[in-house]
């Protein structure tokens, strides 16, 4: 079991790494806002379901996009796939499948990136089954 944790930590490292020599500036700061936006829209279903959000965006600025224009799947993938293991230790379930996108936005508040997510439109909250079933 040891041997699985070094490798999950050294995987980390890894995606880490290459999303700071993406974005050349703050990526832990976008990883945190994005882990912050899981957390903070988490709805408490029951004890042992936490249901979260599964559509999450990243809006870059204009010039940030064009520099990344030719990572943007590759780091959508990483950053999803961080996502996703941050909603694994937490227990949490995603409303839908999971999905992480990278656009680009005209104005943003702090002129560098905003972070949002939501449900996908068609998973309904009647779809889930009661606790009771």
């Amino acid at each position: 079991m040891g041997s699985l944790k070094r490798w999950e930590q050294v995987l980390e490292r890894w995606q880490d790494g290459l999303i700071a020599r993406v974005f050349h500036s703050e990526p832990v700061e976008i990883l945190d806002r994005l882990r912050g936006e899981c957390d903070n829209h988490a709805v408490v279903c029951s004890e042992s379901r936490v249901v979260v959000p599964n559509a999450y965006e990243i809006e870059l600025a204009s010039g940030v996009h064009k520099e990344l224009a030719r990572h943007t799947r590759q780091l959508g993938q990483v950053l999803m796939d961080t996502l996703a293991r941050h909603g694994e230790m937490n227990g949490y379930e995603w409303a839908g499948p999971l999905t992480v996108r990278v656009t680009t936005a005209a104005h943003l508040p702090n002129g560098r990136y905003r972070v949002s997510s939501r449900p996908m439109p068609h998973v309904r909250a009647d779809a889930f089954p009661s606790a009771s079933e």
